[in-house]
């Protein structure tokens, strides 16, 4: 097997040419008329035309994708295009229930009204404000009212006249005092004294006590009838003023039936014309008049013949509404009740319920970041609700988890039509998907963005034109060709793919601006490519700080790493870190020891908790390869520990695999590694080298290591072969390429990252498994071999000394004395029967 030969220099950069596109400047190119500002989203966009186009409930949208990616701005043209359409929603109101004020009703109006019919119905209340008051000061009301009132109070001075009369009759005379009436015994038509009635007869007591008490009861008779004409004359008086009253609060009422034709508004305009003949006395009290005290009146009373329009405005656009709502609180979204101080209490009526934003989109689309959504508390519920039972209810949430101790509403729910949109990343996505069972019956569509798009000439070109776009928007210099041709390039490198675009819009556009700063500072009439560098390279700097300060150590031999040489299981192996939203690498050294053992390979980042399990599994994939390939009829008598020395932190990920194995086979093969090389790939059972991530940064990182101790030529980094298409390496690495003071290597498999690093031919095996003699792969077998047999000899030489240990013992041990005989027992006698008596003669 042949060592791979280097990279070539072709491989390592893909430049833009923008072949096909002909122009000077971005000024000479015309942006993107059908979709400005997105590139390469057909899918999300047929996803979003979808979910806008279909108004069946639970078909709500949830676009997913990394931020920057110019989701919001794709909804927006889509929405943008579609709402002016549409039907435009109606209006609608909160007015007050006569009957229950805590429960306001919700009037739906046309398009536009709701201002006007607002305006009506106060300019109604302020007209029976001054008309009803004039009803009370005019003539024929006084001289009814008072003709009225003098009828009842003759009937009732008539009453007690003819009940004193009476009285006097029989001795009883009727005192009228300031404190009502009262009966006292009367003797010539004078009220008898008391020292006179103490002398009468006891007889005489008794008959003018028990005349009084039966004049008594006719006294509360007549008293009682009083009250009642005293109660009719209220009445007749209140009839009076609902007579005098009702043709002018019903022709002001009847101008507005006339001009709204709608069941809810004729019913709520019949209860406010009850209302205000139930309510005459609170309108003919003087307006603003100061009472005896030196008060004026309250006039929060009429405030309940008000209109409150919480959706609909003067001039409103056409179409269906399009709602952005950046803070999306469950207030914001569903509406408040607001509180007011009035004699040193807090209340609320209907007039003080504002509207949510699904208020001001129902019947259109509402836009949320879905981050900023579950953020807030109860938002998120409150957002379902309303989708599921396609209401709005207005909510006090102190009042409904007790939080505050005040008069609280229940205005009626208002019917919800509205597309809702949340626009989040991915992984908030799939969490609701997978933890809130609600969450996929109202949201079943989703709009997944393309993190790139193809690297094509056809793409190249729209990519041009996206960029003269962004910078005739953002009021910048013109990018020259050569600029635009370095932005693409940069967008490739930001994809992490040469054959491969990103769409971070957001990325581009901080590029443009920055770039635009540089050329202005130049006093450049363009931008032009060394501009576009500038600014890569300035924002490099600025996030550099902790990138510097590694290789600094690095330099100064705080972090061992070498360069040159060669040493037995050791090899540099290459980390990846961010700095903010910079990647960088660099080397790390990764050693290996072995010994004879039962096949265990320890992990000591895994031992101490610093692994992560993608690296886990790497080193338990080599595990297996390892004991795969050298011993696939018996344990490998062999144990060995791996670390990545000099490293503090955790460790994840598989793209060390491959430098890791080779440090095992080059401990066990007891043969060198070059330090000029460093090594970066994932492996397979099989030893094929998988290809990794950041490719592009860890053979940079490795340059820079490498540049500041001076390049020698033989210094390079080995890379997955299915990574070369990934290539898009700074010109700085190119041109130390092209000069041959730097290689780049791709290997498919281990055995050729094993020749270049070891620089002896790694052997493949025959039929029966066999190595070639003097190659990698021998040595290790060989050494393999060897620590099985020594852990053979080992144990059948622990086998002996355990035997002949146990000889010695028994040897040592003195001879176990009998023990003595046991006398014999003696027999023991039968017992004897007693004799058997005679039997008596006499018997």
């Amino acid at each position: 097997m042949t060592a791979p030969s280097p990279v070539p220099v072709e491989a390592l950069h893909r430049p833009c040419t923008l072949r096909g596109l002909e122009f000077e400047t971005t000024a000479d190119l015309a942006g993107l008329p059908d979709t400005p500002g997105i590139l390469g989203q057909a899918r999300a966009r047929e996803a979003v035309e979808f979910a806008v186009g279909l108004r069946t409930p639970g078909y709500n949208l949830y676009v997913l994708g990394a931020h920057g990616q110019g989701r919001t701005t794709l909804v927006r043209e889509v929405l943008a295009a579609r709402a002016p359409g549409e039907a435009a929603p109606a209006d609608w109101c909160y007015v007050n229930n006569f009957a229950q004020p805590h429960r306001p009703k919700a009037l739906r109006l046309p398009r536009g009204k709701g201002q006007e019919f607002r305006r009506d119905v106060e300019e109604v209340a302020e007209e029976l404000r001054a008309a009803i008051p004039a009803l009370f000061e005019s003539d024929e009301y006084r001289n009814r009212a008072e003709q009225l009132e003098a009828e009842i109070t003759d009937q009732q001075q008539e009453t007690f006249v003819s009940l004193g009369r009476e009285a006097a009759a029989q001795g009883v005379a009727l005192i009228h005092t300031p404190a009502g009436f009262s009966l006292a015994p009367a003797q010539d038509d004078e009220v008898m004294r008391p020292d006179v009635f103490t002398k009468l007869p006891e007889p005489e007591r008794r008959r003018i006590e028990d005349l009084l008490k039966s004049w008594e009861e006719r006294l509360q008779k007549a008293i009682r009838h009083a009250q009642q004409l005293q109660k009719e004359k209220r009445n007749r008086i209140k009839d009076l003023d609902r007579e005098m009253c009702m043709a002018a609060v019903g022709s002001s009422i009847d101008e507005l039936r006339e001009a709204w034709q709608l069941p809810r508004v004729l019913e709520f305009l019949g209860e406010l014309q009850a209302d205000v003949l139930e309510h005459l006395d609170e309108f003919r009290r003087a307006d603003g008049q100061p009472n005896p005290f030196g008060m004026r009146q309250d006039t929060s009373f009429f405030l309940r013949y008000g209109v409150n329009v919480v959706v609909g405005e003067d001039g409103a656009a056409d179409g269906a509404p399009v709602v952005t709502e950046d803070h999306p609180t469950h207030q914001n979204l569903l509406g408040r009740m607001e509180y007011v101080a009035r004699f040193g209490t807090l209340v609320t009526d209907y007039g003080q319920l504002k509207p949510g934003a699904l208020h001001r989109a129902n019947g259109g689309y509402l836009v949320v970041d879905a981050r900023r959504l579950l953020e807030q508390p109860y938002a998120w519920d409150g957002l379902k609700r309303a989708l599921r039972t396609r209401e709005i209810r207005t909510e006090s949430l102190g009042q409904q988890y007790g939080l505050i101790n005040t008069v609280a509403l229940e205005p009626e729910p208002i019917p919800l039509d509205v597309k809702v949109v949340l626009v989040g990343e991915r992984l908030l996505y799939y969490m609701l998907l997978a933890y809130d069972p609600e969450f996929g019956e109202l949201f079943r569509v989703a709009a997944d963005f393309e993190d790139e798009v193809e690297r094509t000439p056809e793409y190249e070109e729209l990519y041009a034109h996206l960029v003269a776009t962004l910078a005739r928007r953002e009021g910048g210099l013109p990018l020259r060709r050569d600029a635009v041709a370095r932005v693409v390039e940069q967008a490739a490198r930001w994809s992490g793919d040469a054959r491969r675009l990103s769409t971070q819009l957001e990325d581009l556009a901080h590029l443009l601006r920055e770039s635009d700063h540089v050329a202005r500072a130049d006093a450049a009439p363009a931008v032009a490519a060394e501009h576009v560098q500038a600014a890569i390279d300035a924002n490099s700097r600025r996030s550099g700080r902790i990138r510097e300060r590694v290789h600094e150590a690095i330099q100064r031999g705080d972090l061992l790493v070498d360069t040159s040489g060669g040493a037995v299981g050791q090899v540099n192996g290459l980390s990846v870190s961010f700095s903010g939203d910079q990647a960088f690498a660099f080397p790390t050294r990764i050693t290996a020891n072995t010994r004879m053992g039962e096949g265990e390979v320890v992990d000591i980042q895994r031992e101490v908790d610093l692994s992560g399990p993608i690296h886990s599994k790497g080193v338990l994939i080599l595990s297996s390869l390892l004991a795969t390939r050298y011993s696939p009829e018996r344990p490998p008598s062999m144990s060995a520990s791996l670390v990545f020395e000099q490293v503090y932190g955790e460790v994840d990920g598989d793209s060390a695999s491959v430098a890791e194995l080779c440090t095992l086979l080059s401990s066990l093969g007891r043969f060198p590694l070059s330090q000029e090389l460093a090594v970066t790939g994932a492996v397979d059972q099989h030893g094929r080298v998988l290809p990794i991530g950041a490719v592009n940064e860890k053979i940079e990182g490795f340059f820079e290591v490498c540049a500041a101790r001076g390049l020698t030529g033989g210094q390079g980094v080995l890379i997955p072969e299915a990574n070369v298409k990934h290539l898009m390496l700074r010109q700085d690495v190119v041109e130390a390429v092209a000069a041959g003071r730097f290689r780049v290597y791709a290997v498919r498999t281990v055995d050729e990252a094993l020749t270049l690093l070891s620089g002896i031919e790694a052997g493949e095996s025959d039929e029966e498994g066999y190595f070639p003699a003097g190659t990698a792969n021998a040595r290790v077998a060989e050494r393999l071999t060897e620590l099985s047999l020594k852990r053979m000899a080992y144990m059948q030489a622990a086998i002996q000394v355990a035997q002949k240990s146990r000889k010695k013992a028994k040897a040592a041990a003195p001879e176990p004395t009998p023990p003595p005989p046991t006398p014999p027992t003696p027999p023991t006698p039968e017992p004897t029967p007693p004799p058997t008596p005679e039997p008596d003669p006499g018997t």
